[in-house]
């Protein structure tokens, strides 16, 4: 016998909750597990990340300034050499006499050829003498295109600097060879007095080329901030700040920078707080953390603006500064990297933890289950008991509802059956009372015909009265037709559709209607311009149409007695369609009857005047045709019965029948 705690366990699920945990509530812990190790991911990462940064920031501006203070001492050490070039040329005695005499053409030629020689050999741009009026007199490039001698250079800052008597430094673009360069001007005295200034031009663009070989943007900018020598083609002659007006109007007095067009570069600092952080903890004094808008886009469209770790150093005597521009994207790459790899790192570790707590669950579910099934069995053959007596007592319930509909389906068949003999019995009927319709004006006009032939044959008018013995023979025939038409019903016999001359139905269907028409007009339109038009149909159903359509509108004339009665008949072929309008000026229908007109017993004639089944009939022949029988009033008064039929292949016109008075 098991033990009291295992039976309660057993038998009572809440006793095997009180034992094992259930997985309800074990879902909870999960969701809380598993929001503690998204937060540890977090914080992983982004730790992660900040180290990763800040180290490579750290490592990044280590190896630029050592970058830094190479490329400033190869500069300084080049300035400084050629510092004392213009001095060493202002003691020459060629250029103190030149200086003397400027008008002597012999010390002019020596000046020259010295200045030529010196610059050779010293590898400097230019080598020039200026007088104290600002002409230079002699030049290293005398006798070339673009020579200097002749210029005036008095606006020039380095020329008014040595006229003090001063050392002259300058950086500009040349005047007159529209090449930049450094210019270092010595001024020459006599007796205490300046005669004149002796200038070396040096060309620095090796500088910035030296520099464009190497991943990191370098610049050195004037004391004013404009770059003017750059290793990114695009950052030259830009400006680190926006320059005042009166700095712009003293740049275009001096022709420092020529045509250049000096305009701010996109140079921003770095303000995020992350950036601001890392900046305060990292960097030196004179590095910052920098981007520049870059005039290509992105990839997907937007703005570019490349990142960059900033580090500046002071260069020459002249108030330079050297930035190198070390790119952060590597150091960002690094530390995505280095984020990647901890976040799967620690993914592995989750992945571990979360193995061992399924196993551990999975254990605890187990055995959850097996005491929960052990109870669950016992329930269920108590179930099954209660259920298997049910079952029986429906099956024998379900037993008796099959017969059940058993008789009633016997005897709603023999009801149906009932049903159809008398709907067939009703059709009948209707089909006789239609065909009884369709014969009162056939009678009517073999009446008028035998009257007419019979005053014909006492005038002696034997012509006129074959004639109406003719049309009295094809009257019989169609009559003789339209009973058949009993015997169609009878054997359900397909519609017969063939082409049918429709001015040779027109013309019969007229010569019937002819003892009714009276006083009232008729006028049929776009036949006479297609006497051939066929249509597919039954020839003696189409005139049954026609018949039943025109005498609606002699009887709508009849009631509504305008002054002039008129019928219109329209006939217009398109494509392969052919419409018959038949319009009257009669008395119209009214809106209400428009939906019912085409109904079986429908009319909207007096009582004993019409069994309401013309317009049905003609409807329905109208669609085993294939066609489209519509109505509508037309404004001003009277009825329009429009009628669509298939075009048929034209059939020459054959001599027609009219009637006669």
């Amino acid at each position: 016998m098991p033990h009291s705690d295992d039976f309660l366990a057993v038998h009572d699920p809440a006793a095997a909750r009180a034992v094992v945990h259930e997985p309800g509530t074990e879902n909870g812990r999960w969701w809380g597990f598993a929001v503690v190790l998204a937060a540890g991911l977090f914080v992983l990462c982004a730790l992660t990340w900040l180290v990763s940064v800040q180290r490579g920031i750290s490592t990044l501006q280590q190896t630029t300034a050592t970058r830094a203070d190479r490329y400033a001492a190869t500069l300084e050490s080049t300035l400084d050499r050629y510092e004392f070039l213009p001095a060493l040329v202002s003691l020459h005695p060629f250029v103190r006499g030149l200086l003397e005499s400027p008008g002597d053409p012999a010390r002019v030629a020596a000046a020259n050829h010295y200045l030529a020689e010196v610059n050779r050999r010293a590898h400097a741009s230019a080598t020039y003498v200026i007088a104290a009026n600002g002409i230079a007199l002699a030049a290293s490039n005398h006798g070339q295109p673009g020579s200097f001698v002749g210029t005036d250079y008095r606006f020039r800052p380095y020329f008014q600097i040595a006229a003090r008597g001063e050392l002259g430094r300058f950086y500009a673009i040349g005047i007159t060879s529209d090449e930049p360069g450094y210019y270092i001007a010595q001024p020459v005295e006599a007796a205490g007095k300046v005669i004149g200034v002796t200038v070396v031009k040096l060309n620095l663009e090796w500088f910035q080329r030296a520099g464009g070989g190497s991943a990191e943007p370098l610049m050195v900018s004037d004391d004013h901030g404009v770059i003017f020598l750059s290793s990114v083609p695009e950052w030259q002659y830009r400006t680190l700040r926006p320059l005042p007006p009166e700095l712009h109007a003293q740049l275009g007095e001096t022709r420092q920078y020529h045509d250049r067009d000096v305009s701010p570069l996109p140079l921003e600092p770095l303000t995020s707080p992350v950036t601001r952080w890392l900046a305060s903890t990292t960097l030196d004094e004179g590095a910052r953390l920098v981007r520049v808008r870059s005039n290509d886009p992105a990839p997907d469209g937007s703005e570019r603006a490349d990142r960059y770790l900033e580090l500046g150093r002071k260069v020459g005597p002249a108030g330079w500064t050297m930035q190198v521009m070390a790119p952060l994207d590597p150091v960002l790459a690094n530390a995505r990297n280095a984020t990647v790899a901890a976040a799967l790192a620690y993914a592995c570790i989750c992945l571990l933890l979360v193995n061992w707590r399924q196993r551990r669950q999975r254990a605890r579910d187990m055995l959850y289950s097996r005491r929960l099934l052990e109870a669950a069995y016992d329930e269920l053959e108590r179930r099954v008991e209660e259920r298997t007596a049910d079952l029986m007592a429906i099956n024998e319930q379900l037993e008796a509802e099959v017969a059940e509909r058993t008789r009633a389906e016997s005897e709603l068949r023999a009801a149906q059956d009932e049903l159809v003999q008398a709907s067939k019995l009703a059709a009948l009927g209707q089909m006789a009372a239609g065909i009884t319709h369709e014969l009162n004006q056939p009678l009517a006009a073999l009446r008028t015909f035998s009257d007419n032939t019979r005053v014909l044959l006492e005038r002696g008018q034997l012509a006129a009265a074959e004639g109406n013995l003719t049309a009295i023979a094809d009257l019989t025939e169609r009559m003789g037709k339209i009973t058949g038409q009993l015997k169609l019903f009878a054997g359900k016999a397909r519609p017969l559709r063939r082409p049918v001359a429709l001015r040779a139905a027109v013309d019969h269907v007229l010569a019937l209607l002819a003892p009714r028409l009276g006083t009232v007009t008729v006028s049929v339109t776009g036949l006479d311009a297609l006497p051939a038009l066929a249509v597919r149909a039954d020839e003696l159903k189409l005139e049954q149409v026609l018949l039943n359509l025109l005498g609606n509108a002699l009887d709508a004339i009849a009631a509504a007695a305008p002054a002039q009665g008129h019928i219109g008949l329209d006939v217009q072929a398109e494509g392969q369609a052919v419409t018959i309008v038949v319009r009257d000026n009669g008395t119209g229908i009214a809106l209400e009857a428009l939906p019912r007109l085409f109904e079986p017993f429908f009319t909207t004639k007096e009582t004993g005047q019409g069994l309401g089944l013309g317009l049905a009939i003609s409807s329905s022949i109208v669609r085993e045709f294939g066609g489209q029988l519509s109505v509508a009033n037309v404004p001003g008064g009277g009825a329009q019965f429009t009628l669509v039929l298939a075009r048929a292949p034209a059939i020459d016109p054959a001599p027609t029948v009219s009637a006669s008075q």
